[in-house]
């Protein structure tokens, strides 16, 4: 039953749970709608995320992406 709290969803299908460091999340709108990503920096209002590796300079990309406009995977 708490596991079911735990999971409760707003009115859009988003899990209302905000990510940790670390977690995969799915990017639900943007320019990187559709990817996924690793969550590397937690802030009040949004979450940087890693999506990828440049092959030219083997440099990370990273995106910043709202709270509303992702999901937790």
């Amino acid at each position: 039953m708490v596991e079911e709290m735990n999971k409760q969803q707003d009115g859009k299908g988003r899990s209302s749970k905000k990510p940790s460091m670390g977690d995969i999340i799915q990017i639900l709108k943007g320019e990187a709608k559709g990817k996924q990503g690793k969550v590397i920096v937690l802030r009040e209002n949004s979450v940087i995320v890693e999506i990828g590796v440049n092959s030219k300079t083997d440099e990370p990309i990273k995106t910043v992406v709202n709270h509303k406009n992702y999901k937790l995977i």
